[in-house]
């Protein structure tokens, strides 16, 4: 009996100095705190290829389909399964100067709408409307909000932080 006492205690104290020195350790910013994460999908809406290689760069190592408009992107969602979707709003040039146009049909609102159609793709995604138009963003967040996904809205300037905060590598 007395031994089992012993390894008992000796675990024990073992375990205390271990997680004392990761604690000293971590305190002294020595410790290696990353973790990596498997590879996740994604799937852009966008029609600045500068943007393009922004993602591409940011998703480094996981797979990463881009489309510059509203039919690729149907596409891509309707055929692949993502971790992680962003959706731009302004498409064509002239959509950067107003929102008073009647090609609503041809922004990302449409590929918005066409989710909340087809309920049954991309449940698990999380999306990310990216667009600078604020204007056109909130209606974007709301419908698919009412549809039941998980969304929201980040400024383009924002959405490095954004991205390392959900996909931390």
């Amino acid at each position: 009996m007395r031994n089992v006492y012993w390894k008992l205690y000796a675990a024990t104290r073992l375990t205390f100095t271990m997680g004392l020195i990761r604690s000293l350790l971590i305190k002294l910013k020595l410790a290696d705190l990353s973790a990596d994460r498997t590879p996740i999908s994604v799937m852009l809406l966008d029609d600045d290829e500068r943007r393009h290689r922004w993602f591409v760069k940011r998703f480094a190592g996981d797979a990463i389909d881009i489309a510059a408009n509203v039919e690729d992107a149907k596409a891509f969602l309707a055929e692949g399964s993502y971790d992680a979707i962003f959706l731009d709003h302004d498409l064509l040039p002239h959509h950067y100067e107003t929102n008073d146009h009647d090609d609503y049909h041809q922004t990302g609102f449409e590929v918005a709408k066409w989710l909340t159609e087809n309920p049954s793709l991309q449940r698990a995604a999380t999306i990310i409307v990216h667009t600078r138009n604020a204007d056109a963003a909130i209606p974007m967040v709301k419908l698919l909000r009412e549809s039941g996904r998980s969304v929201e809205y980040c400024a383009f300037p924002m959405l490095d932080l954004k991205i390392k905060n959900y996909w931390k590598r």
